[in-house]
């Protein structure tokens, strides 16, 4: 059963949509390459043990551990752009968690473009380097993810091509290295999907090669169940297509389920388990997590920064108003502006507790306070269609 009332933005991965939308090639431009042993540092035991241990403390959301592990892997191995690669996902991670502060930006580009200068360089030597494809196109295809996100399509437009050429190549090339066919899973099922979701976009489509959508979902589950060092990223990229395209609520929690058990102190994963919850209309599971999530961030707990406890708060609110309990929906909704008046920029749910203020005082009967809610949705960024949404409801009252 779908949630009523607002929702804001899906969880859609912004990677996939830059990446494919900006690629505009046939066919990924991967020439025959030499039947080499492709052998690779991801299968080199003396790197996976400190790699996948500072893996697990980055997305337990233990930063200066993650940190901390990565630098000394980095000292130990200073030429490969694979331990470069690791450092650079600590301040992905950090924007990650809060993706309306820019101040961590300069640093994230900084540290892929040493991965890509360490690549480069190794790829000068030879161009058939199977680990410097494959962290060149990982960093390629993170700058060109987070370049989308702040709306900067052209550079995320060049990223993502040569991401895609490199993820794609490297894949092709040992197709045993379940790792390697992450990206793969996410580009087959990604290219086959917007086809069917999006008629609007087929002819532009037409210029991709047109992926698969049950081939994507297995390479994923491939990596999800087989692979050393990117099980969470493609049990996140699972739980998403589930979540948001196959409507899949009891598929998708295996995924979340599993990313909760693991990493148990994330608080991207933490929410994420609260929106599934949400979407689907299992409220009572819902306001279990979110208050669980606020209850962190009233603690103190690393991660959960005032971006989890708005989501937290707008959800509760947004529960509430579903049960008819407008009071305590408003008291929740005022402490989320409270919390949103501190920050430098207005999040999406800032600005939709904002609407639903004035949608609970609606349903009040508490006509002008409604109104002066609505008119200053209008004075704010508009986020996921709260401008029409607002004057919609000067034009008529909410009725709950």
């Amino acid at each position: 059963m779908r949630a009523r009332h607002l929702m804001p933005p899906r969880l859609l991965p912004a990677a996939v949509l830059a990446g494919l939308l900006a690629a505009g090639a046939l066919a990924p431009s991967v020439r025959a390459q030499p039947a080499d042993d492709p052998s690779t540092i991801l299968d080199d035991r003396a790197f996976e043990m400190p790699a996948r241990r500072g893996l697990g403390l980055l997305y337990n959301a233990q930063f200066a551990e993650a940190r901390a592990a990565f630098d000394t892997l980095a000292a130990r191995y200073p030429d490969h752009p694979a331990a470069a690669f690791l450092r650079a996902l600590v301040p992905w991670w950090e924007i990650l968690l809060d993706l309306s502060d820019t101040s961590r930006d300069e640093a994230f580009y900084d540290a892929m473009d040493e991965v890509v200068r360490l690549a480069d360089r190794r790829l000068r030597r030879d161009e058939y380097d199977l680990d410097a494809r494959f962290f060149k196109g990982a960093a390629l295809a993170f700058r060109a993810r987070l370049r989308a996100n702040r709306r900067d399509y052209v550079r995320a437009a060049f990223d993502a091509k040569g991401a895609l050429d490199y993820v794609l190549d490297v894949a092709r090339r040992d197709p045993a290295n379940a790792d390697f066919q992450f990206g793969r899973g996410v580009y087959d099922y990604y290219a086959a999907a917007l086809r069917e979701e999006h008629p609007r976009l087929r002819p532009l489509l037409t210029f991709f090669a047109r992926g698969d959508r049950d081939r994507g979902r297995h390479l994923l589950e491939f990596t999800f169940q087989r692979g050393t060092y990117l099980q969470a990223e493609a049990a996140y990229q699972l739980a998403l297509l589930e979540y948001v395209h196959e409507r899949d609520y009891d598929a998708a929690r295996r995924y979340v389920d599993w990313l909760r058990y693991y990493y148990p102190r994330n608080p991207f994963f933490h929410t994420l388990e609260g929106r599934l919850h949400a979407t689907f209309g299992h409220l009572d599971e819902a306001d279990r997590v979110f208050r669980a999530v606020l209850g962190r961030h009233d603690a103190g707990a690393e991660g959960y920064n005032a971006a989890a406890a708005e989501q937290a708060l707008y959800y509760l609110a947004r529960s509430a108003m579903i049960r008819r309990e407008y009071g305590e929906a408003l008291a929740l909704l005022y402490r989320l502006e409270q919390l949103g008046e501190a920050r430098a920029t207005r999040s999406a749910f800032v600005v939709l507790g904002r609407l639903r203020q004035g949608m609970a005082h609606d349903a009040r009967g508490e006509r002008d306070a409604a109104l002066r809610r609505y008119h200053e949705v209008l004075a704010l960024p508009d986020r996921s269609g709260a401008h029409e949404s607002a004057r919609r409801y000067i034009e008529a009252p909410y009725q709950g």
